[in-house]
């Protein structure tokens, strides 16, 4: 991974069916590599069985990274938790998902672009109950550490570490999908764009998880 960030080309860092971390360097000179389960793909990601044989395409304008896929895969190609309806930029530390197999993107020296103005306001601090951030603190801890491979926690977890029942925890996690409006998102989204969303609007500490 140091090797990677020293050569100043973007890079994925992906972990393989063993778990071994792969790191696979993108090159300055490449301008469209592709990404699928078969052997003969640029990011070939064979042990994933819910991955499309040509599951997407990366592509390169002007020094950024694109993700496309625009009906290529079965499944679908997420970035931070959301569906790739087309095509999407890539920034540094974005987290891609295909099928089950997370890949972050970096990009090294990411081009510099301007946050884009959300539409609506994010809940605040104060619009959240008590129990709501216990839930959410739980629901974050698995990133302490600065993990881009973390997962949120699992409604058992949340569970266990509150000591209440895990219908309680479904409960207190639909009036927050709800609140966040993302209610409408697939089922298996939910929970990583909620913790997306906590940590993007800094509505619990980075103390508060250790």
């Amino acid at each position: 991974m140091l090797a990677a960030e020293r050569a100043h080309e973007p890079f994925l860092a992906v972990r393989d069916g063993g778990g071994q971390l792969r790191v696979i360097a993108l090159g300055a000179d490449a301008k469209t590599l592709t990404v699928g389960r078969r052997a003969e793909m640029d990011v070939s990601i064979g042990w994933d069985g819910e991955v499309s044989g040509l599951h997407a395409e990366l592509q390169a304008f002007s020094g950024e990274w694109t993700i496309v896929d625009d009906g290529l895969s079965t499944n679908g190609t997420y970035v931070n938790g959301n569906r790739v309806r087309g095509r999407q930029r890539l920034r540094d530390g974005d987290r891609v998902r295909v099928g089950k197999t997370l890949v972050v993107y970096r990009s090294v020296q990411p081009v510099p672009v301007p946050g884009t103005v959300p539409t609506g306001e994010p809940p605040s601090a104060g619009q959240l109950t008590d129990t709501q951030r216990r839930v959410l603190v739980a629901l974050c801890r698995p990133y302490r550490d600065g993990d881009r491979f973390a997962r949120p926690a699992t409604n058992t977890q949340i569970a266990e570490e509150l000591v209440v029942s895990v219908d309680a925890v479904k409960a207190q996690l639909r009036l927050l999908f709800t609140k966040f409006e993302i209610g409408e998102l697939p089922q298996n989204e939910k929970r990583v764009r909620l913790a997306e969303c906590v940590m993007q609007y800094g509505l619990i500490s980075p103390h508060e998880l250790d």
